[in-house]
């Protein structure tokens, strides 16, 4: 190199003149096979006659272009995807679709009626496989991809030219494509602008690229306009604007837990900074990561940020802002980090290890449920964390300790299978085509990932949609235990459950409360539920007793007489009846309501300090007075609202059992007024 060519009259000498003699794989391939095109050396041309036998043409005939198109970007793409890249619209992921569709376009104009660029991966896989084992490792998964992918680029295709024919057919000798019209096919009907641009290249047209634009940022603004953001506006709109600046995140943590990145934006108390020092907690957005952001059920990932400066972060969680920002909620440890800085992001390996473990099982565990509680549960919520998971289903009824069991030995059964868990990405309707169950709450793409686990016989034990973190094998969950199940809503039940470590945890400390209890209760372990049912049997008879004596004391003891005295010409027992529960005041009050004949009954219970008031009459009194009128005046005196029942009988509370005297007594004042009006 030697010169710097400023227009094509001018030219200056660079100040260091250097020699690059771009002898890479190819060049000298080319020069030790004796050929003089880069596509005629052995590693091409295989790829070229397959592209043809594939596509059914001639290598070397009208449509020798598209050959060499489709073989050199099949290589790109392959080695992208073994990479771990997957198609999308931002990022090194647009970057990958866009090589895709020009070689599927290619593939197109060669007459392909159906896909063709997946058929030609055993080809490379063949050539180039021993050298770079990665591709025959990644050969499914590059497989699926671009069959999904071109797949649906057909469709595109088909439906976009054909409306591009139609627009370009209104247009004047050399006119450009308007905007608008371009942003329409983007828009409306998926056609890419740089594919609208390769098109009309050779027709000799071009796109006017500022009306796109134009019509790109207008979409924008009615976005914003009518985006429901969470939080607080001035925030939400912060993030938008980010949003719309930077680009979408991109997320690296399906393939590893540490990465490279720039800093391209730092938040500090809802406002953009340039820096962030040391003591500062602030939101750190970094061009791409490996932390997982908070979503379907499955908790952010927390771990480090580092700079070669030697300032640090911790990172306490990871959370998605306007759907595609992948925000760092930081603490900065040390020194200060600076927008633009290139960091090292190192996901705390243990904990996402816990958390993938969970999440795996909570797969095994929701097919269990189904299989054995029936196929109308599903999922109507989770939590995926480190310690624990959460999962709540669509069930009617309890689901009792034998049925539990027996669900938590299926799940552990297919954890021993040891089964590999398996990813493959297509669209959604194709996933749910396949039985792939879609999860509660989750919003899907225009691609999903589908994770699949364990067999039943000729069938995927598991296939569902989901977008998080799982073990590679099944046996890496180690083992689940149910803690817990309950209801939490109608008709919904809640799990949880821990798996791995946590899972150990659990059966050691539930042993070592076994054992303590044997210890208590001075019996071997194996005889600890049989002296408990025992013990509860001997509680239940002496509470049955106890009830009785209450009684027997609250009609009047031994003598068989109650207490009574005469309030206007009407028999009345009125008693407090401290530390008896609540429950047994009815009992009470039927008992003295048979030993008075007729009259009224008032009993309040002063039991854990509060005021419980039972009001009763014998049936003869119903008609000339209301025990729910009585027992509210009794109820307004120790601090309580209300009160309800029967005429006959009523109940009500009060915070303020030290009151109960002034209860009786607001209750006998309210009878002695009711007495006067009747």
């Amino acid at each position: 190199m030697q010169f710097e060519q400023l227009t094509p009259e001018e030219r200056v000498a660079l100040p260091r003149p250097s020699i690059d003699t771009g002898m890479g794989l190819e060049r000298v391939a080319a020069v030790l096979q004796g050929k003089h095109d880069n596509y005629d050396i052995d590693l091409m041309r295989a790829l070229i006659e397959a592209s043809a036998l594939a596509t059914g043409t001639e290598p070397d005939g009208p449509g020798k272009v598209s050959h060499r198109v489709i073989a050199d970007h099949l290589r790109a793409c392959s080695f992208l995807i073994a990479d771990g890249v997957s198609p999308s619209n931002e990022g090194r992921g647009y970057v990958l679709r866009r090589i895709m569709r020009r070689a599927m376009r290619h593939a197109h104009m060669l007459g392909a009626a159906d896909p063709v660029m997946f058929r030609l991966v055993p080809a490379l896989v063949a050539q180039m496989g021993a050298a770079f084992p990665e591709l025959g490792r990644a050969e499914a998964l590059i497989t699926e991809t671009l069959k999904l992918e071109e797949t649906r680029f057909k469709t595109t295709l088909d439906r976009g030219l054909k409306l591009l024919a139609e627009e370009t057919s209104r247009l004047g000798e050399g006119q450009k494509l308007p905007g608008d019209v371009a942003f329409k096919l983007y828009d409306t009907y998926g056609f890419p602008l740089d594919l609208t641009q390769d098109v009309l290249r050779g027709q000799g047209r071009a796109v006017d690229t500022a009306g796109f634009d134009a019509a790109m940022a207008q979409q924008r603004a009615e976005a914003r306009r009518h985006w429901a953001g969470s939080g607080d506006a001035a925030t939400g709109q912060l993030w938008l604007d980010l949003r719309d600046r930077l680009g979408a995140t991109e997320f690296l943590g399906y393939a590893t837990e540490d990465a490279e990145g720039e800093i391209v934006a730092i938040v500090v108390d809802g406002a953009e900074q340039q820096s962030a020092e040391a003591g500062t907690a602030a939101q750190i957005l970094v061009n791409q990561t490996p932390f997982y952001a908070e979503s379907g059920g499955q908790v952010g990932d927390t771990g480090t940020i580092s700079a070669p400066t030697g300032a640090a972060a911790r990172v306490t969680d990871t959370k998605k802002a306007a759907e595609t920002l992948w925000v760092h909620h930081a603490t900065v440890e040390t020194g200060t980090l600076k927008v633009g800085d290139p960091v090292h992001l190192v996901v705390d390996s243990g904990r996402r290890t816990a958390i993938r473990a969970h999440h795996s099982a909570t797969h095994l565990l929701h097919e269990a449920l189904r299989r054995q509680l029936g196929l109308h549960v599903a999922q109507r919520g989770s939590l995926v964390a480190p310690d624990r998971l959460r999962f709540d289903i669509s069930h009617p009824q309890p689901i009792d300790a034998v049925q539990l069991r027996s669900i938590e030995r299926e799940v552990n059964e297919r954890i021993r299978e040891n089964d590999e868990v398996r990813t493959v990405l297509m669209s959604p309707e194709e996933a749910v085509a396949q039985g792939a169950m879609a999860l509660f709450g989750e919003k899907y793409g225009e691609t999903v990932r589908v994770v699949s686990m364990g067999h039943d016989g000729n069938r995927t034990y598991s296939l569902e949609l989901c977008g998080g973190t799982h073990v590679r094998r099944t046996g890496d969950i180690g083992a689940l235990r149910i803690v817990t199940e309950g209801a939490v809503a109608a008709g919904i039940r809640r799990i949880e459950a821990v798996t791995g470590e946590a899972a150990v945890s659990y059966g050691v400390g539930q042993s070592a409360l076994l054992q303590d209890l044997a210890g208590t209760l001075k019996v071997a372990v194996d005889d600890v539920p049989g002296r408990v049912s025992s013990l509860l049997e001997d509680r239940r008879r002496l509470e049955r007793e106890l009830s009785e004596m209450r009684k027997r004391l609250a009609a009047g003891g031994t003598t068989g007489e109650p207490e009574l005295r005469s309030v206007g010409g009407l028999r009345v027992a009125f008693r407090v009846v401290d530390d008896t529960p609540p429950r047994e005041l009815k009992p009470m009050a039927d008992a003295l309501k048979a030993k008075l004949g007729s009259g009224v009954v008032a009993l309040v219970s002063t039991a854990d300090g509060k005021a419980s008031l039972v009001v009763a009459l014998t049936e003869d009194l119903t008609d000339r007075l209301d025990a729910v009128s009585l027992v509210r005046a009794g109820a307004a005196a120790v601090g309580g609202k209300g009160g309800g029942g029967r005429r006959d009988m009523a109940q009500a509370g009060g915070p303020d059992g030290s009151a109960a005297a002034n209860a009786l007594t607001a209750i006998e004042q309210d009878l002695v007024s009711a007495l006067a009006a009747g």
